[in-house]
């Protein structure tokens, strides 16, 4: 390994530090976050886990910019989020987080391509012509440049994930964040998304995942479990499965056979 891509390994891109979150409802308190602790660092790719109300949802939007926290640090790519406005967050979630979602969001009147160009369109100093570009190598990256002209209604659901992947990465995130993004999804193409999170990941690209998943979680580096809103287990994952080698050994379907 050359020296460079050591340094890359070792540059924290998300550091938590006491982190805390406190939601007030009518006299009662819930503390969803209570004094956590991560770094996750670049080229990482970590699953976030756990029970409904175990705090991981909340943390993850604090990771997103969408909250901050009540008390602790929150630092993506060395700026405190909880020291910045609303307008502040909104630009820094533009710049430098990628999001993919379970239910795909995307535009159902749009093409595919369009899709991918929206977090461009806040980016005054692009052309229309990089735009255009930066899009198309996206959706080449997830292998759907063929599909570019298609709307969601013509696509299947792995492929409009995958859109929705390429729209992550066009505005060069330092950190993906997906949400249950294999939730709504078949087996063989759950599996062919981590895949394209796996090849994602081998270029470099840090991603967190959140998922209720062990055999997903099974896909990525290190799985992090919350409970009652702290971190109650973090493990690497010794052999993290491989996408592109059990989809070369799983039977075909009987659409796929006739083809």
């Amino acid at each position: 390994m050359a020296a460079g891509e050591d340094d890359n390994m070792n540059e924290t891109i998300i550091s938590v530090k006491s982190l805390v979150k406190t939601y007030k409802m009518g006299d009662v308190e819930v503390h969803a976050l209570r004094g956590v602790n991560l770094d996750i660092m670049k080229e990482d790719f970590v699953a976030i886990m756990g029970k409904s109300g175990s705090g991981k949802s909340t943390f993850m939007n604090i990771l997103g910019c969408l909250d901050i926290p009540t008390r602790g640090e929150s630092l993506l790519d060395g700026v405190d989020v909880s020291s910045l406005s609303k307008d502040q967050l909104a630009n820094l979630r533009n710049r430098k987080i990628g999001f993919v979602f379970q239910s795909f969001n995307l535009l159902s009147r749009t093409s595919a391509l369009e899709n991918v160009e929206l977090p461009l369109m806040y980016n005054k100093k692009i052309t229309s012509r990089e735009m255009h570009e930066r899009s198309l190598n996206a959706l080449e990256a997830v292998g759907l440049a063929d599909r570019a002209h298609h709307f969601p209604n013509q696509l299947s659901g792995g492929e409009q994930q995958r859109v929705a992947i390429a729209r992550s990465l066009v505005n060069d995130p330092v950190v993906i964040l997906a949400d249950e993004p294999t939730g709504n999804l078949d087996t063989r193409t759950s599996i062919d998304v981590m895949g394209i999170f796996q090849k994602l990941n081998q270029k470099g690209i840090t991603i967190v995942i959140v998922t209720h998943e062990t055999d997903i979680a099974a896909f990525t580096k290190r799985n992090i479990t919350f409970g009652d809103g702290k971190i109650i287990r973090a493990v690497v994952v010794d052999k993290p499965r491989n996408a592109t080698e059990e989809l070369a050994n799983m039977p075909l379907t009987a659409e796929e056979d006739e083809l």
